[in-house]
């Protein structure tokens, strides 16, 4: 069985930009570590990617803050998450879960089945959908989220996407209680 980690959304305007929290934050050397346990060519990340006609989209017109617009510095990976991610592993996503890296993983699992592990940001909007994502095409999968490489939009809907995730059937790790 090959491991596959997902690190999601660890940009600048989630960690300390636009959108960022000290939660989000506490995580950063957490989720570094995790990223070491892996082999790099069985790490994929994702990258929230809107453009500047953000705020004219269904998501820009319920969350009004400008974000990760393609090429802005609020759109880059911490640069030493960035340094242990393989280029053609960095999959944009224009929405909160990655149908591309859901069929991505799907093909892969095709040839060995895969155990999946998710860490990142946010654990209540992108972390979440992208389990689900997950679960639905591979439902005899191991799929896990480590509660402490994750941080949510706040405390309270982070315990409530774990919560909604282990009712799926996504197995809930807290053993890296970072927050």
């Amino acid at each position: 069985m090959r491991r596959v980690l997902i690190v999601v959304d660890m940009q600048k305007d989630f960690i300390d930009g636009a959108l960022g929290t000290t939660e989000a934050q506490a995580i950063v050397k957490p989720v570094l570590e995790k990223m070491k346990t892996y082999e790099n060519s069985d790490i994929y990340l994702t990258r929230d990617t809107h453009g500047e006609n953000y705020l004219e989209t269904a998501e820009g017109r319920k969350l009004p803050v400008v974000h990760c617009v393609r090429h802005t510095e609020g759109w880059r990976l911490h640069p030493e998450i960035e340094k242990q991610a393989q280029p053609s592993h960095i999959i944009d996503k224009p929405s909160f879960g990655s149908m591309e890296l859901m069929e991505l993983l799907c093909q892969e699992n095709k040839k060995e089945s895969l155990e999946i592990e998710l860490v990142g940001l946010c654990t209540d909007i992108c972390v979440v959908s992208n389990a689900l994502l997950l679960k639905a095409a591979m439902p005899e999968n191991r799929i896990r989220v480590d509660a402490g490489c994750c941080a949510g939009v706040t405390p309270a809907s982070h315990q409530a996407a774990l919560l909604t995730m282990e009712m799926c059937q996504i197995e809930i790790d807290g053993n890296c209680t970072a927050i």
